[in-house]
């Protein structure tokens, strides 16, 4: 079930040309801003939207020779609007103004995206996890045999941790959704500070409170952080599916299309390639996210050490994770759920899962705890060497059948189920 990701809008918000387009929107912003001071007189603000443009051909071409990308893109925007215009273009501004607040307005763009991924995703999730509501599973610590409880269960602690990471990344982006129109190290030496505010306004932004030559990195650090929680969350999820499709376990697989092969050797294979997928892609995010937090130390009040990495990792961070709830939603939605084979997972060795239960109704019965303990655990040794756990109890002669029936019931384990569901009825 391989799905042919081809949604380009994320892609595009990050390709050369329009990080460009981002950089004229902010110059034509302030721009605005400095005609409603009166400080640009409308005609000459309305040639300079209607006539403002650029190459990239033209770009690079200015590069090679002024080794400075921002003023490539300022000479050939200038070039575009003839003399009398150019003038105002980048009046009062330092690089970092329109970079920075550039960058911005690219991570809120791509954050939109994101977030409607997943909200579909958070979707799926919650639906399938009341559809499996009651349907009987084991569950498991040290990857071992624990106690008895549903897949809607499993899946309703799924839903709750997307939803905390949405509101983390949220909050996260509402931080980092600032920009800056400040000039040289960020005290508006050149310009007006009503600049920042009303640029900002135009372009959907909130102005930082302050601001050195540049916003100041830990705003990136944490929203990348989000992110990197965001793709450990999946990686999680996509590890239990992983060990769940183990072919000893085999109670949840990955959709196997019809034609499709697991191995170029064995044709009996199904792998949960899907899922190996997302945890190898999580791991390049979370090394990402080292370097934003590397990225928070700068020297005085600017380097641009940081600027050659978040031309990296912020591009890749946010595309592979559009890509990874994209891709776990489609996983989720193709899910195949072998509920017999949950059912069977919890009979296995006679029941040895409900010895708790047993070991509870032996102490009510007046046996002392650690009495108990013993008794129920050499029986339930016993059954995970090739006995039968029901079984030896039953030898023991200290329950009667009707206990022991009360003890293997898993409705009793089940019956606050409904409350914790209830919490999620909105």
């Amino acid at each position: 079930m391989i799905d042919r990701y081809s949604r380009e809008e994320i892609k595009k918000i990050w390709d050369l040309k329009e990080k460009f387009n981002y950089y004229l929107r902010v110059e034509i912003a302030v721009c605005e801003a400095y005609a409603r001071l009166g400080r640009i007189p409308q005609k000459n603000l309305d040639e300079i939207k209607s006539k403002a443009s650029f190459t990239l051909e033209r770009i690079d071409e200015i590069e090679r020779e002024v080794r400075h990308d921002v003023i490539a893109f300022l000479t050939a925007v200038n070039e575009s609007v003839g003399e009398e215009n150019a003038k105002y273009i980048h009046m009062g501004l330092t690089s970092s103004d329109v970079i920075d607040t550039a960058f911005a307005m690219q991570i809120a763009d791509s954050a939109k995206i994101i977030n409607n991924e997943l909200e579909e995703l958070i979707k799926v999730v919650k639906e399938m996890a009341f559809k499996y509501k009651n349907t009987i599973c084991i569950g498991r610590s040290h990857g071992v045999h624990a106690e008895v409880m549903t897949f809607g269960f499993k899946l309703l602690n799924w839903l709750d941790e997307l939803l905390r990471a949405k509101e983390s990344f949220n909050s996260a982006l509402n931080e980092i959704s600032v920009g800056q129109i400040s000039g040289p190290v960020g005290t508006y030496s050149n310009l007006p500070v009503e600049i920042e505010q009303y640029a900002c306004e135009i372009l959907g932004l909130r102005p930082a409170k302050i601001s050195t030559q540049i916003i100041s990195r830990d705003r990136h650090a944490k929203f990348l952080s989000s992110v990197a929680i965001l793709a450990s969350i999946i990686e999680q999820f996509a590890t239990e599916i992983r060990h769940l499709q183990k072919t000893e376990v085999r109670e949840v697989e990955e959709g196997f299309g019809a034609h499709q092969k697991g191995s170029s050797a064995m044709p009996h294979k199904k792998n949960p390639v899907l899922c190996e997928n997302l945890c190898g892609l999580a791991r390049v995010i979370r090394s990402n996210m080292v370097t934003a937090y590397e990225n928070i130390n700068l020297w005085h009040e600017r380097d641009i050490s940081h600027s050659s990495a978040e031309r990296i990792i912020f591009p890749d961070s946010l595309i592979l994770i559009d890509f990874m709830v994209h891709r776990f939603k489609g996983v989720m939605e193709n899910l195949v759920v072998h509920e017999d084979n949950m059912k069977k997972n919890t009979q296995l060795y006679g029941g040895v899962v409900y010895s708790q239960k047993v070991l509870l109704k032996l102490v009510e019965k007046g046996y002392t705890r650690e009495e108990a303990y013993r008794i129920v655990q050499k029986h339930a040794l016993n059954a995970l060497n090739g006995g039968n756990f029901r079984v030896g109890l039953e030898s023991e002669n200290i329950l009667s059948e009707k206990e022991i029936n009360e003890c293997f019931d898993t409705k009793d384990y089940l019956k606050n189920i409904d409350k914790v569901f209830e919490r999620f009825m909105e």
